[in-house]
């Protein structure tokens, strides 16, 4: 089998590599193609992948290029995975918003709007391309914003498109440790939008845990969301939420501590990738796959850092006890991947489409629950319908992914606006206005999209 990956030049393709490597049974893929528009990402990924394949036996041939339509061809999976506007657009989502003493954060709050408005076009014309050259291959989006981006896709590829985050899967994964339970044999029931849902319960043969999770003071003390969020607030809640609604829950301490820290994560990113490369052009050929296992680990240890100690003055580094190949998003892309192709079901939480799954939102919008994959596609799981805050908050954010949606394929200004205003996260339609001129005239992919033009990739 072919395996498409967009955004080839990433940072996160080794884990993805690694996964395949693993991979002995088939049918299995056989061939990969790493396309990104950065020609120098690209020989720097397929040297580290090099490195990885040597001494494994039958590894996935690995081929790179710059063109779309040849690596999209006649593939059987395709993972999205790009940023348009590059790091230096991050920057800028968060800098925009901090400007302005709102959440600076690439997928929630403004930023997440403003990503969406100029990574939307480029993926819905993707979906074309492979609506045309690989019309049976089912779409593994990686792409933030995820769960807007897979409902913008869906519109041309319809279920061919999931989304993946690998959050809720490393909650789960997490939980299981803190439990001593192997997490293969838990069922999580959990419901909400990408970086918005709550864990409600964890059934361990048929029984649910997470009480006696939330009645342990050591138990829950250890737990990353028990740090993040504090034990109190976990237990008033009496869920467990995804670490991204710390972002609404203190979302003043998260401004405070993001305007307080000397550089964003963005600007960490920009720094430590433009030091990666230049390190890797003065090192010998050896080197490449050291280098990388080193800067993604210093990546890891500052994920999220701005929350993981603005309350407690606790760091974590990153998602302790998580295989990022076996239990983070590459994991879970192969298991959707020999689910659909070798039919071995298995159940998993993606973002997909709706239908009657949460009857407060529409059936064709995306949010992000339990299902089980198979040949025969994806079947959501029934599940209880949220409580008034969750629905509540899931109604008002997927409004405005809505309304992101119809700025980024119309160029509406007046969507736009919409979508900045009404997020709880600015909760002002004139810093919504203000936010929009913002970004229109730090970001030209964003302009664009208001110029009658198409955002490049870059």
């Amino acid at each position: 089998m072919k395996l498409a990956i967009l955004g080839g030049g990433g940072f996160r393709v080794p884990y993805v590599y690694q996964a395949l490597l693993r991979d002995r049974s088939t049918p299995r893929i056989e061939e990969v193609w790493l396309q990104d528009a950065d020609t120098g990402r690209l020989e720097v990924i397929a040297a580290v992948l090099a490195r990885l394949a040597e001494g494994a036996p039958a590894a996935p041939k690995v081929v790179t290029t710059t063109r779309l339509d040849p690596a999209l061809e006649g593939a059987d999976f395709v993972f999205a995975a790009i940023r348009v506007g590059g790091l230096a657009g991050r920057v800028c989502d968060e800098r925009v918003a901090l400007d302005l003493n709102v959440l600076g954060q690439e997928t929630t709050g403004p930023g997440g709007v403003a990503y969406g408005l100029r990574t939307i076009p480029v993926m819905v014309d993707i979906a074309h391309r492979v609506e045309a050259l690989a019309p049976e291959a089912y779409v593994i989006n990686f792409t933030n914003p995820a769960g807007m981006i897979t409902e913008a896709m869906q519109r041309v590829l319809g279920d061919r498109v999931l989304g993946i985050c690998d959050t809720p899967s490393g909650l789960g994964t997490r939980v299981a440790a803190a439990l001593g339970l192997d997490p293969r044999r838990i069922e999580l029931d959990y419901v909400g939008l990408n970086h918005l849902g709550w864990m409600r319960r964890v059934l361990h043969d048929g029984v649910d845990v997470l009480p006696g999770l939330l009645a342990d003071d050591d138990l829950l003390g250890g737990l990353e969301e028990g740090v993040v969020f504090g034990r109190e607030w976990l237990r008033e809640l009496g869920v467990i939420p995804n670490e991204y609604l710390y972002y609404y829950y203190f979302n003043r301490e998260a401004v405070r501590a993001t305007l307080d820290a000397p550089q964003t994560r963005g600007e960490f990113l920009l720094k430590q990738q433009g030091a990666f490369y230049e390190r890797i052009a003065a090192a010998s050929g050896g080197r490449a796959l050291e280098l990388w296992r080193e800067t993604v680990a210093a990546r890891s240890a500052s994920y999220m850092a701005e929350m993981k100690g603005a309350e407690t003055g606790q760091a974590l580094d990153g998602h302790a006890g998580v295989d990022p190949v076996d239990e983070g998003y590459a994991g879970v892309a192969l298991s959707v991947m020999a689910a659909i192709a070798r039919d071995e079901p298995a159940t998993m939480i993606l973002n997909v489409r709706n239908g009657p799954t949460v009857p407060a939102l529409p059936p064709d919008a995306v949010v992000e629950v339990p299902v089980t994959v198979g040949a025969g596609g994806v079947r959501p799981h029934a599940a209880a319908p949220p409580d008034l805050h969750q629905t509540g908050l899931m109604q008002q954010v997927k409004a405005v992914e809505r309304l992101t949606i119809e700025a980024a394929l119309s160029g509406s200004k007046t969507a736009a606006v919409k979508a900045f205003g009404l997020h709880p996260l600015v909760d002002s339609v004139s810093v919504g206005r203000r936010l929009l001129d913002g970004y229109i005239d730090r970001i030209p992919e964003v302009a664009a999209v208001f110029a009658g033009a198409r955002p490049s990739r870059r």
